[in-house]
């Protein structure tokens, strides 16, 4: 739970950069085991060494050459088994790509969403392929680290054998020298084995804690990722509008050089509907994860309502936002918490309102069709009834609609959507976005005829803005866009 709470407090710039991925792989790996074998090995080595150091000073006094003796072995054998942990430790760490790629290929050879592409390519052959050299790589790895310890500790063993009859030896020798007793040998050869055995107990415990640790530092390691947006502020706008400036606005995206968003100034007044429009790679999914601050721009300021959205909590900003972004989430439930957990603190529990913004979405139908109408539980991994593409779109405009939000923001909100299912949503869309600042993105020019203004985007600068008449007028890069939208429709 404290890997999943941290996660989802870092920014989303660290889910799309693949070190972090594997950061947070390691940190999972069964680090609750790690973390209680490391307390368990805690004890032990306190429990053995309070034993051996007590045989330890008996010894030392009645026999330092005993004593002594051990040290030359003990230390080499500790130093080894520390060593030997290590090992096993990194050789982990040196495989947690491997392991994420092999999760890669069950999922998609299990999962839904894969499964009909992979048998209609024919590409479980080869993912089956790949996954089984990874795994025949880590056993290959695990024997060869097994096989160099087993050496080592023969070698140690067969050390530890030689001192030990030497031990042996030389209380035998003390017998016939000073006339000790039958008595007196057999309890310094039983002191000799138990103190060896005690010694080894330490350095196994010992080297388990080591190893242990190092595995719960991988948790500590993760757990020190800090957030780049920090979430400082505490000011919050005089009243709640919804107006949206930008100022000289420039980003780059994480490691990268070139410019995402140059120079970009404009201003959305609160209720205004603008669409933005322009070819991939123009910016405009970028502008609306600005606004949505789930990155900070690099020059120039965003503003909500006359406020720097980084002087803004982020729980505040985020209440204002409802976003239908591209990468919509299909959630495993049922119709009625799909639509809920658009603000489900509110609505969760709230069945009547849920079914009344399915009513205002236009979707009131489309669920009570469903076998338990707002109980069916949607999806394959948990329920048997699953949607269209176009159908959890509809859902996904539900949920956004759902928000007591005073910026709305639709990115390509009909893409998936059929004639007679988008013609549904745009004959209420004037009603549902009234009274509320919307950001319309949308290759198809029906979707952005609804809008106010429109803000023409290309290659990460803002060279037009006006409405669509004007911007027809003006005869540029719109004009050019709209008019091969239409020859591609004629010609169909």
């Amino acid at each position: 739970a404290d890997i999943l709470t941290h996660a989802a407090g870092l920014d989303i710039a660290f889910f799309e950069d693949h070190r972090f991925h594997d950061a947070m792989e390691r940190a999972r790996q069964d680090t609750a085991k790690h973390f209680s074998q490391f307390l368990i090995s805690i004890i032990a080595v306190v429990n053995n060494a309070l034993q051996l150091g007590s045989l330890l000073a008996i010894l030392i006094v009645i026999e330092p050459f005993i004593a002594a003796i051990l040290a030359p072995v003990a230390l080499p054998y500790l130093f080894f088994q520390v060593q030997l942990a290590k090992r096993r430790h990194l050789k982990e760490q040196a495989r947690t790509t491997g392991r994420r790629w092999a999760s890669y290929f069950v999922r998609l050879l299990t999962s839904p969403q894969s499964a009909a592409e992979v048998r209609l390519l024919d590409l479980a052959p080869l993912l089956i392929d790949r996954y089984r050299t990874l795994v025949t790589e880590f056993r290959d790895q695990d024997r060869k680290l097994h096989w160099r310890g087993f050496l080592e500790s023969s070698s140690f063993a067969l050390l530890a054998a030689v001192v030990f009859y030497l031990i042996f030896g030389w209380v035998v020798y003390r017998a016939l020298k000073a006339g000790l007793t039958i008595g007196d040998v057999t309890i310094y050869a039983g002191a000799s084995s138990v103190l060896r055995s005690n010694l080894a107990n330490v350095i196994q415990s010992m080297s388990s804690a080591v190893e242990h640790a190092l595995f719960v530092s991988n948790l500590k390691e993760f757990l020190n990722i800090r957030p780049w947006i920090q979430d400082t502020g505490s000011t919050v706008p005089v009243s709640r509008q919804g107006g949206i400036e930008f100022t000289h606005v420039s980003f780059y995206y994480p490691g990268s050089s070139q410019l995402t968003l140059s120079d970009v100034s404009f201003r959305i007044e609160p209720g205004e509907t603008v669409a933005l429009v322009g070819e991939n790679g123009a910016g405009k999914t970028t502008l609306v994860k600005l606004i949505a601050r789930l990155y900070d721009p690099d020059n120039g300021c965003i503003t909500l309502d006359g406020v720097d959205i980084r002087e803004l909590p982020v729980s505040y900003l985020y209440s204002q936002l409802a976003c239908v972004l591209q990468g919509f989430g299909r959630y495993e439930a049922t119709a009625a918490d799909n639509i809920a957990y658009g603000d489900w603190r509110r609505l969760l529990h709230d069945q009547d309102q849920v079914k009344e913004i399915a009513r205002e979405a236009n979707i009131q139908e489309m669920i009570e069709e469903m076998p338990q109408a707002y109980e069916t539980m949607l999806g394959k991994m948990f329920g048997e009834y699953d949607l269209s593409a176009g159908q959890w779109q509809q859902l996904a405009v539900a949920r956004a609609f759902a928000r007591d939000a005073c910026v709305l923001i639709l990115d390509e909100p009909t893409a998936s959507l059929d004639a007679r299912a988008e013609h549904a949503i745009f004959s209420r869309f004037r009603e549902l976005l009234k009274g509320r600042t919307t950001i319309l993105i949308s290759h198809r020019f029906s979707t952005v005829s609804i809008a106010d203004r429109i803000l023409v985007l290309d290659q990460g600068r803002l060279i037009e803005q006006g409405t669509h008449q004007e911007l027809m007028t003006l005869n540029g890069h719109y004009a050019t866009l709209y008019k091969l939208h239409e020859r591609q429709i004629y010609s169909r």
